[in-house]
């Protein structure tokens, strides 16, 4: 029987792709992408050649049954996102859940994803943590945040680096100058930044700096 695979690819770093994910994406049939320009990039470095379809949320609504067909009749095909694994804060989702009601196996590869070594590099409790991926922009963008004002748990946010400073000012007025953050952006790229510190000092320091990069935003919770 054919089946999906759910390949993570890295964050950053090339390099930070397993075996494994190399070996499947030079096996399956099909590989679904985010944004092919990008994955081509990956694919290439690897010398994987096969046939790229795009599968992002403009689509995936429209091309899900298709996907199914496909799988069914025999093809085995490997979905990918843009840069870590597909579903978290990325689509997937409705592929994965399409396929579990329709009784098609799913394997998922372990592999990189932004939050963990944001998570673990930054100092603050990660035996129990919630993730809250990409806030809404505008509505329930304020519902959403005073749900988590009483949270105990450590929080994680992705955001992007046009809003960052917006952010963290929007957690200060909720949390508190004085509740302990970090901020990690362009994790396992050259550039690597890790900044720790209180949500007043990290706005400070955000605010006078030109930031670029994928943005990982931990969160103390509630003592």
């Amino acid at each position: 029987m054919a089946k999906l695979f759910v390949v993570p690819t890295p964050i950053g770093n090339l390099k930070d792709i397993t075996f494994r994910a190399v070996e499947v994406l030079k096996s399956v049939d099909v590989i679904l992408a985010e944004d092919t320009r990008k994955t081509g990039i990956l694919l290439k470095h690897y010398e994987i050649s096969k046939k790229l379809i795009p599968h992002h949320k403009f689509n995936e609504h429209k091309s899900v049954n298709n996907i199914i067909e496909r799988i069914s009749s025999g093809e085995n095909i490997a979905l990918v996102s843009d840069a870590g694994t597909p579903a978290i804060s990325d689509p997937g989702y409705l592929l994965v859940k399409t396929c579990v009601d329709n009784d098609i196996e799913v394997e998922t590869l372990p592999g990189a994803t932004a939050f963990v070594p944001a998570l673990v590099n930054s100092g603050l409790p990660n035996d129990r943590f919630v993730f809250e991926g990409f806030l809404p922009q505008k509505k329930g963008r304020q519902k959403r945040l005073n749900a988590l004002k009483d949270n105990v748990y450590t929080m994680i946010f992705y955001e992007s680096p046009f809003r960052l400073v917006k952010t963290l000012e929007q957690f200060s007025e909720l949390f508190g100058d004085e509740r302990q953050a970090s901020v990690s952006r362009e994790l396992s790229k050259i550039y690597e930044e890790n900044k720790h510190g209180s949500l007043r000092a990290l706005i400070e320091y955000f605010s006078t700096k030109t930031v670029k990069g994928e943005i990982v935003i931990i969160v103390e919770g509630k003592k």
